[in-house]
């Protein structure tokens, strides 16, 4: 018989469902984008190029505004879709979207400077996109026994004709 005590001290594990996962692993993933972004304007002559009008090597115009926050848009919006969609479409959409950016992030890795500190955000990314990707790619079926019987209501209606 267990103890009063004991009972006190176990923690209760409610599960958790595979969409709110996926969000919060695309929130970290957000977060993390950002922040990677954000602390890299503490390297040095950064802020110099920026009032400069120049990111890396890119002039900053409207284009390349658009063009960053469409794609800080795409894991913004992934979070709101990954807890609303419907399981087959959010499947899908997880697996397309985070194996599209794996190589972007790869793309924003290249050529630049600080390679250790831009390496390690780029792993953490890869680690939170691999997450999402598996926990979309491996979304569970449903059992032949937990499907309802199709034919059930045919059945039904058929008898209550008779």
């Amino acid at each position: 018989m267990p103890t009063q005590t004991a009972e006190l001290t176990e923690l209760n594990e409610l599960p958790i469902p595979r969409q709110v996962k996926i969000a919060a692993a695309w929130t970290s993933f957000m977060f993390l984008y950002v922040y990677v972004d954000v602390l890299g304007l503490y390297k040095p002559g950064v802020v110099a190029d920026i009032l400069n009008g120049k990111v890396f090597t890119f002039d900053i115009t409207q284009t390349f505004a658009v063009s960053a926050l469409a794609a800080a848009s795409i894991p913004t919006v992934m979070i709101l879709l990954s807890t609303t969609l419907p399981a087959r479409p959010n499947r899908l959409t997880n697996v397309i979207v985070a194996a599209i950016l794996i190589p972007w992030m790869a793309f924003n890795l290249a050529g630049g400077e600080w390679s250790v500190y831009y390496g390690l955000g780029f792993a953490v990314e890869l680690g939170l996109l691999a997450f999402i990707l598996r926990s979309a790619w491996t979304w569970p079926r449903p059992s032949a026994a937990s499907m309802p019987d199709a034919a059930a209501p045919r059945r039904a209606h058929y008898q209550m004709g008779r």
